[in-house]
């Protein structure tokens, strides 16, 4: 196998840059999540603040993260992956750093606001770097990119996982939240090691006419655009399980104490069924079908929650949500960001990543005051509201192309040809 490498870095194999994209994602999130679970109660508890006023912090921190995604994405875009995720990595320590010993309104904010900022950049640099050494590693070995994103989606999860473990666990101990905090900071310095030696260096792209015109062109893109908005239903029907689900289960046994083994149970799901999932689709579903399979289980899920019979605690209805949700996300999630680099030029593709993001949080935040207002709704009609969301989300998919092959119209993207992804995917279903 050939190496890959950019003009100016160093030479770095195809598979080890892959694992060093995977690692760090699994080592980014494990600091993350080893502090956010703590946050409203350090907020609340620790430094007294109002209820709504770190209900505001919290979508603060929100906003400046996922709203600025297509910024980050086109940064990558301009400047390369390697300045944005070393610079992501600077601002999440010091956000981190600042927050362990932040102790008023405003530098709480400001920490966040970092925060939020450092994930902004790094995570579409990342995820598009990840997206463009997929494809490159599908035309080199024939593996589907499907499967590589699956691995880095995994890899996510593992840290979302083990992150809270550590938290909790440095809390038990006495640490408290800034010990967990400065334990997140070692996490991202590490992270800024690894990359600062190991990622490539990538020429700036050269600035065009082509290029200033590059957002208009993304967002003048009909099948992305489709995409998103098909995206989006996922990401508005994935959000219920921090809106809808504690209702449910709030309902079912008298409190929401049994939440964290529904996670726990999501974050396990994905850990030890994403590859076999995903190696499992990739040969026999284009990623369009992908799409629409995943839709519908989640639909299914939420379908399943007035019908479902309760389990001995009353979490069978929960449980069956969060197992459908959690199968159709493993399903959906790697097949949409592996049609992103059919849809769009190589040269955009960290803008569109990016856009991605952006444009289905916002569609998020536009939909969960509606989402939110059904909670007093009888069961029957939330539950069947809350299933259309998806249910629509599939109509669009099927609109979208099929993938790989799919792309017929437009010149390949990434140096893969068209016949070369008909050949693969010519045993698959459509």
């Amino acid at each position: 196998m050939s190496p890959a490498a950019s003009p100016t870095g160093p030479v770095t194999a195809p598979d080890g840059y892959l694992r060093l994209l995977t690692t760090t994602q699994f080592a980014f999130n494990t600091g993350f999540y080893a502090v956010l679970p703590y946050l409203a109660a350090h907020l609340g508890t620790g430094l007294g603040m109002a209820g709504w006023l770190v209900g505001l912090v919290l979508g603060l921190r929100t906003f400046s993260q996922q709203g600025l995604f297509v910024i980050g994405g086109a940064l990558t875009d301009r400047y390369g992956p390697r300045p944005v995720v070393l610079t992501g990595c600077v601002l999440r320590i010091a956000g981190f750093g600042w927050l362990a010993f932040a102790g008023s309104t405003a530098t709480v904010i400001g920490a966040v606001l970092l925060t939020g900022l450092a994930a902004a950049l790094f995570s579409p640099a990342v995820e598009s770097e990840t997206a463009r050494e997929a494809v490159r590693h599908e035309k080199e070995t024939g593996t589907p990119r499907a499967q590589v994103l699956a691995r880095f989606s995994a890899a996510g999860q593992a840290g979302a996982f083990i992150g809270p473990l550590i938290g909790s666990g440095l809390l038990l101990l006495g640490g408290g939240f800034r010990a967990a905090s400065l334990a997140g900071v070692l996490v991202f310095v590490a992270v800024l090691a690894g990359h600062a030696r190991l990622m490539p260096h990538r020429a700036p792209v050269t600035r065009t006419a082509q290029s200033r015109g590059a957002v208009r062109e993304v967002f003048g893109n009909r099948p992305f655009l489709l995409l998103c908005l098909t995206y989006s239903s996922y990401l508005l029907a994935y959000n219920q399980l921090y809106l809808s689900l504690p209702a449910e289960v709030q309902r079912a046994t008298g409190s929401q104490a049994a939440l964290g083994s529904l996670f726990a149970l999501s974050s396990l799901l994905v850990v030890c069924a994403q590859l076999p999932l995903t190696r499992w689709a990739a040969h026999r579903l284009v990623p369009r079908t992908a799409l629409v399979t995943g839709l519908a289980l989640v639909a299914a899920g939420f379908a399943a929650v007035p019908l479902a019979p309760g389990g001995p605690a009353g979490l069978g209805p929960a449980a069956v949500l969060v197992v459908l949700l959690t199968l159709g996300q493993m399903l959906l999630v790697p097949a949409a960001r592996g049609l992103v680099p059919d849809l769009v030029h190589d040269r955009q593709l960290g803008l569109a990543t990016g856009a991605l993001s952006s444009v289905s949080g916002l569609a998020v935040l536009a939909g969960s005051a509606a989402t939110g207002a059904l909670l007093g709704a009888p069961a029957p009609v939330r539950w069947a509201v809350l299933a259309a969301v998806p249910l629509a989300g599939a109509a669009l998919a099927l609109t979208l192309p099929a993938g790989a092959a799919g792309k017929r119209a437009q010149e390949p993207v990434i140096g893969v040809e068209v016949e070369e992804s008909a050949a693969r995917s010519g045993g698959r279903t459509s």
